[in-house]
């Protein structure tokens, strides 16, 4: 799929690449036809449910705790209609655009496959919402994971029924206001539907697919300003290799060697010192660099398996069987692949901020890097990047906190009836700030070490890396003296965010996306 080109959604077939698309940018969507005869086959096994008359959970009884409370035929939609707006409780602030666009498309793909009891109307209506270009506003805040992310899912919901408000164009206008300017109906919710709608573990796991597509543009930034450093700092490139990783055998650090390999390749600066070089070991932030990051690429791998495995999944409660007729509740809407998922790849952003601060730290170390001291000329006048590397400590330190595990803190909720949760959405949710204090702390060692190349001009380095020095040196000069250095980080850290250090270089980072 290409970015704001129309695709056509298999549900259950969603791929990485068609995620990443719509995270990106905004794009045009049509269900794939041969999902409409599955949709309405389910709907009319509700329908049968209903008019049969029996109690069915989530189709004509209370919710929870109140499942035993049967509800008359004639408040069936009142049922619905009440069910979302007592579950929109959510607090905070509000879901990006790229957030709230994956949790409809998922929502979308969750229901089209039939499982669910919806009416096609209801699909139709978030498509609809989805190519206009309305984006539920839904607080960031309110989820336990478990009994699906329904706070969230009913602001979400919230949007097709006409009812709060929806972003247009990044301003927020009354949903009822933006469905008619629009030409699209509100929804007065079915049976099951209400339930359907707000069931599920798309939330979190849209969260946990921001967090994934942020830790691949670090893993990219994070290896490429390594081997800068490396550079920088004369190490050497013995460590990577590749013998010494086929011996291993990890998959993700024999990867990774080969990148650094041929990053590296080339480069004048790591020809002047072959011969003469008293230092026999590099420091491990140098030496180490395809261990560590190996087993991120590794982790962050196994991280996108069970995100897109849920990002296709039935994950609401209870299950509609066409086939039999069959009413099943289950559990799917707990949401602890997505806990542990988030949780590990918390430790993969944190490892790569971790590692990037002790690089910085060796290169205005000019004991260890043999650079000028806090990489300025005149240093005493001049205190360089001595600050600078204590906003990436500050950060790294952070990170180390925010790292901590959401999945194992489970705290009990409707009166004991979903007593065990997973806490995926805040596991999920708080990888956004971790991204970003890791994109600030490259962003440092990015600067830094292109600084350090610097001071071995007139050599140069490899074409690849200094491809990512002149990018860089377009939007920051070489740092002469002290200057307000703010504005320098923040054009750095951009650099990392939007992916810029790997973009002459992407064919090296294809084993990721594999």
């Amino acid at each position: 799929m290409h970015p704001n080109i129309g695709w056509t959604l298999t549900p259950g077939a969603m791929t990485l690449a068609d995620l990443r698309s719509v995270w990106a940018s905004q794009t045009k969507l049509t269900l794939a036809a041969e999902a409409y005869p599955v949709i309405r086959k389910s709907a009319a096994a509700v329908e049968a449910i209903v008019a049969k008359g029996d109690a069915a959970y989530g189709i004509n009884t209370g919710f929870g705790l109140l499942a035993k409370t049967r509800i008359p035929d004639a408040k069936l939609e009142e049922l619905q209609r009440n069910l979302i707006l007592s579950h929109s409780v959510g607090t905070g602030e509000l879901l990006s655009d790229a957030v709230a666009r994956l949790i409809v498309l998922m929502k979308i793909g969750s229901l089209a496959r039939g499982f669910s009891g919806v009416r096609p109307v209801i699909i139709d209506t978030l498509i609809a919402i989805y190519n206009a270009g309305i984006t539920p506003a839904i607080p960031a805040k309110g989820s336990v994971g478990a009994s699906g992310d329904l706070a969230p899912l009913a602001h979400m919901t919230l949007a097709i029924m006409g009812v709060g408000q929806v972003r247009v164009d990044g301003k927020l206008v009354d949903a009822a206001d933006a469905l008619k300017a629009a030409g699209i109906e509100p929804v007065v919710l079915a049976a099951k539907e209400g339930l359907a709608l707000i069931n599920g573990t798309q939330t979190s796991t849209a969260l946990a697919l921001h967090g994934l597509f942020m830790a691949e543009r670090l893993l990219e930034a994070g290896i490429v300003t390594g081997a800068l450093s490396l550079d920088a700092a004369k190490g050497s490139d013995s460590p990577f290799d590749a013998r010494v990783h086929e011996v291993r055998g990890q998959p993700g650090q024999i990867a990774t060697a080969g990148m650094y390999r041929q990053l590296v390749s080339g480069s004048a600066i790591r020809a002047s010192h072959l011969v003469g070089d008293e230092r026999v070991q590099d420091p491990y932030s140098l030496r180490c660099q395809p261990q560590v990051m190996g087993a991120v690429m590794d982790l962050i791998k196994n991280v996108a398996r069970t995100l897109l495995i849920e990002a296709n999944a039935v994950t609401d409660n209870p299950l509609i069987f066409p086939e039999t007729g069959e009413i099943i509740s289950g559990g799917n809407f707990h949401a602890e692949p997505v806990a542990f998922a988030a949780d590990t790849l918390a430790l993969a952003i944190a490892e790569i901020g971790a590692l990037s601060e002790r690089r910085i730290a060796l290169l205005i170390d000019a004991t260890l890097s043999g650079l000028p001291p806090f990489l300025v000329r005149d240093p005493g006048v001049n205190s360089g990047f001595m600050i600078a590397h204590v906003t990436a400590a500050a950060l790294a330190s952070e990170n180390k906190s925010l790292a901590h595990p959401a999945s194992v803190d489970s705290l009990p909720t409707s009166a004991n009836q979903e007593d065990h949760v997973s806490m995926a959405t805040f596991a999920a949710r708080r990888l956004d700030d971790m991204a970003h204090n890791t994109a600030v702390i490259v962003g440092i060692e990015l600067l830094a070490a292109a600084q350090g190349v610097d001071f071995h001009r007139p050599l140069a380095s490899s074409a690849h890396l200094e491809h990512v020095h002149g990018q860089l040196r377009q939007k920051v000069p070489f740092f002469d003296t002290d200057r307000f250095f703010a504005p320098d980080i923040e054009a750095a850290k951009q650099m990392v965010i939007k992916g810029e250090l790997s973009a002459s270089c992407k064919e090296l980072f294809a084993s990721l996306y594999n």
